[in-house]
């Protein structure tokens, strides 16, 4: 977070008003010049249309990270994700480490936190840079946090401010007069962003201070506030009142560029809406940034907290109070210490009844900015503590305030829902919400009936009921969970229903009538697993079948009792076809000596060939050939399900298996190598056989679904396969058209088209993501997961909304594939289509 714009994050705000407007027939070198000059003015928005313009002219794959970190820094998440998967889909080895730090984080910032989980995770293990490493760690614990965090709001309701006070530009510093009738904030207040120029004091174009009366319908009417509070020129913000509504706290902060040249803190009186001339408040400014002024008490004192980034402090912005010694004069400003502030930064103080909340990007997080609290016993502050999730959220959070009686109050943040000028996340709103004296709420855990173990992937309903008759729904669906938590009404009867695809559904209800002081209701549903339906494998003549329960402890050519499993099915296979004859080829993994390898492997598959001769079956009809270290295993599909650090087509060789992280993945690799394979040599052709473990269906494995690619396939230039020549094992996604011209479309009308595709290749494909911009819809979810055979023909299905366009563009459609090529790459299959706008 750059510490250096305006307030805590106005980089949306101005970004027009440093550049003038981008001209769309400039060349290639100059868009790199005009790109590179608004990212050294911080001008990002203008930076990103020029680099986004260069993109389309040369598909330059070394602006790809430039764009991505453009949109990081403007907050649209959504679109930095799409540019960051671009380039890291594609990168296994690890060339942008440094990048995948702001990739943790845009998932972070929309929730994604398992996933963020993984690429924090990647991310430290792979930079060598300890202060990056330590706040990939934060931020790897502000994910954890989340993860375990109960979702429960705990009688907290949440809603944002009507369209009166929030507009897409950003709203901060929400202040309540102290009879709950007039709201004060601060707001450019504009539909559009204003283009500012150097020199121009033409107050709508600044930040001011708006009060807003509350109605029956909510805040209205918001007005700013006169010259002797809104000073043109310069920008009016964070507003603060005192308990007694007499006095107003402000700033008046002065821009360089985007970059704060001057912050300081003024003080009006008067109340009511009518306030005198500010004054500069004596004693806390000076020759640094002093900002978010709020009135406090400690040591039996009234004090102001405010924020600075002074000499002396922790680091970033810092919070400090200083004592009020009358006459609008204040002491010499105190540090609070490091038990509140951090090396990072900490804004918006405000203390009410003995507790300090305040905001940070510096402790564990569950997105950017979290609202924590911290309790003053008099003499010193508690360990601040996270407010949770009824009121941070993935986004940024900020401006915490607090009405007098304690049970209501605002903040701001820019959650996607929001009204705003770029992207979903841009801007900040405002919010408000109201504590519940009485509340109840719903724990509810699933687990596993036999095992009595947590169950993950299941859904839950919580149902309304009125007379007997079903109301409103709220579902709930928790993918690496078991906890599910729900708010609950107050004299509600409710039903819970608890479903999982592999489990039979149950049922309870409960009461929330007559409730006297808050209750916490919890339940725990143990699910009966449905029937699993049987499934098979092929086995075809010559093909060879890996039988994964023959496994072999390292150095020993004995048969684990485990093995037998698979060696039965062996043996019923040889008596029940008497014409049948097969080769039992055994592996060694790749430590040892050559040859004492192929001898142990030959050993290892007389030895699965004495336990079937001991059984009664005729050694002439089982061949038994050790193949050594010689063939690696080929990771199939379904070995890849079991093992996180594998993917399908990975090739066990002793270099391979010596570049994975732990030891642990290692020895298990080279288990894997130590395996006994069988196929048929004479008698019947195929062979169909229950599988004698769980699998998953759509795996296509161990030779057992093999599909012959008759003709060859021309490989598409907008294929992450095109040019490479070996294609075995992958699929293929052939579309009968990649490429659509719209024409022209007339603003805000909407066009439908689809993409047919095939897969032309031998194996399996299984869509992973699609991506493309917000005016993009898809029918992504129902693709998402599932497995195309070869031969099998799909259709993606897009909507362009042209609503939010403002010129003619040429959008691209990114398909992510679960599966990799030959050296491991995730495939990637590009579309795209152009249109003509008329206004």
């Amino acid at each position: 977070m750059n510490k250096q714009l305006l307030l805590v994050f106005m980089s949306m705000l101005l970004v027009a008003s440093l550049a003038a407007q981008p001209l769309s027939s400039s060349s290639y070198e100059t868009k790199l010049e005009l790109g590179a000059e608004a990212i050294g003015n911080m001008d990002y928005y203008n930076a990103l249309v020029q680099y986004e313009e260069a993109f389309e002219d040369r598909q330059d794959a070394d602006l790809i990270p430039i764009i991505a970190d453009l949109h990081y820094k403007l907050r649209d998440y959504r679109q930095a994700e799409r540019w960051y998967n671009r380039l890291l889909r594609r990168d296994p080895e690890n060339q942008y480490v440094d990048l995948r730090y702001n990739f943790g984080r845009t998932l972070k910032m929309q929730g994604k936190y398992a996933e963020a989980v993984e690429e924090f995770q990647t991310f430290i293990a792979s930079t060598t840079d300890t202060e990056m490493k330590a706040k990939a760690q934060r931020e790897l614990n502000g994910a954890e946090l989340a993860l375990s965090m109960p979702g429960n709001a705990q009688g907290v309701t949440v809603e944002a401010l009507g369209r009166d006070v929030n507009q897409p530009s950003s709203e901060y510093s929400p202040a309540m007069s102290p009879d709950g009738s007039l709201l004060y904030f601060s707001s450019i207040n504009k539909e559009e962003i204003p283009n500012r120029e150097e020199g121009d004091n033409d107050p709508e174009k600044y930040a001011r201070i708006f009060v807003a009366n509350k109605t029956d319908r909510g805040w209205q009417n918001p007005e700013p506030l006169g010259p002797e509070i809104n000073r043109p020129g310069f920008d009016n913000t964070n507003v603060s009142l005192s308990p007694d509504g007499r006095r107003m706290y402000f700033n008046r902060i002065k821009l360089q560029g985007l970059a704060v040249a001057e912050a300081k803190i003024y003080m009006s009186e008067g109340g009511d809406g009518d306030w005198s001339s500010a004054n500069e408040v004596a004693g806390v400014n000076g020759n640094w940034r002093a900002q978010h002024p709020a009135v406090g008490e400690l040591f039996g004192n009234e004090v102001l907290f405010f924020t600075s980034d002074m000499d002396g402090g922790e680091g970033g912005m810092d919070i400090y109070y200083a004592t009020y010694e009358g006459d609008g004069k204040y002491a010499d400003p105190v540090n609070l210490g490091e038990v509140i502030n951090t090396p990072g930064d900490e804004y918006t103080p405000w203390y009410h009844d003995g507790t300090l909340y305040f905001s940070t990007d510096s402790r564990a997080t569950l997105g950017g900015f979290d609202i924590y609290y911290s309790v003053w016993n008099g003499s010193s502050w508690s360990e601040p503590v996270n407010m949770g999730k009824a009121y941070n959220s993935p986004a940024d959070e900020l401006y915490f305030r607090l009405s007098e009686d304690g049970y209501a109050g605002f903040f701001t943040s820019n959650r996607p829902e929001g009204r705003s000028l770029q992207g979903k996340t841009c801007c900040e709103d405002v919010y408000g919400f109201e504590i519940a004296r009485i509340y109840a709420d719903l724990v509810v855990g699933t687990f596993d009936a036999p095992e009595r173990q947590p169950l993950m992937g299941a859904s839950l309903q919580l149902i309304e009921m009125t007379g007997g008759a079903r109301g409103t729904t709220r579902n709930q669906t928790q993918a690496e969970g078991n906890r599910f938590d729900f708010g609950l009404e107050l004299d509600k009867a409710y039903m819970v229903i608890a479903t999982h695809p592999d489990y039979f559904p149950d049922s309870t209800t409960l009461n929330t009538a007559g409730l006297t002081e808050s209750q916490t209701f919890e339940h725990r549903f143990f699910l009966t697993p449905k029937p699993r339906e049987p499934e098979f494998d092929t086995i075809v003549t010559e093909q060879p079948f890996v039988l994964e329960n023959i496994l072999y402890d390292f150095d020993d050519d004995r048969i684990l009792e485990a093995s037998e499993v698979d060696l039965q099915v062996v043996y019923d296979l040889l008596v029940e076809y008497p014409d049948m004859k097969i080769e039992l080829g055994s592996h060694t993994d790749a430590r040892g000596d050559d040859d004492y390898n192929r001898d142990l492997s030959q050993r290892r598959a007389e030895s699965a060939r004495r336990w079937l001769v001991r059984k009664g079956i005729d050694r002439d009809r089982i061949a038994s050939v050790g193949y050594g270290e010689t063939v690696p295993q080929v990771v199939s599909e379904r070995v890849a399900a079991k093992f996180d650090f594998l993917n399908a087509g990975d090739v066990l060789t002793e270099d391979f298996i010596n570049a994975l992280a732990t030891e642990e993945q290692q020895e298990e690799a080279h288990r894997l190598n130590r395996r006994t394979e069988f196929k048929i040599t004479e008698g019947p052709t195929s062979i169909i056989i229950r599988r004698v473990e769980e699998r998953t269906e759509d795996a296509n494995d161990r030779g057992s679904n093999i599909g012959a690619q008759n003709d060859p396939v021309e490989i598409h230039p907008m294929s992450s396969l095109y040019g490479q020549s070996d294609l075995r094992g992958v699929p293929i996604m052939q579309f009968e058209q990649r490429t659509f011209d719209l024409g022209t479309v007339t603003k805000g009308q909407k066009r439908t088209f689809e993409y047919h595709f095939t897969n032309r290749g031998d194996t399996d494909l299984v869509i992973d993501l699609v991506s493309a911009c917000d005016c993009t819809t898809t029918n992504q979810d129902e693709l998402r997961g599932r497995s195309f055979k070869p031969g099998e023909s799909g259709v993606l299905k897009v909507t362009f909304d042209s609503t939010e366009k403002d010129e003619s563009e040429t959008i691209d459609v990114d398909i992510f594939l679960q599966n990799n090529d030959k050296q491991g790459n995730p495939i990637v299959e590009m579309l795209n289509y152009s249109f003509d706008l008329k206004q």
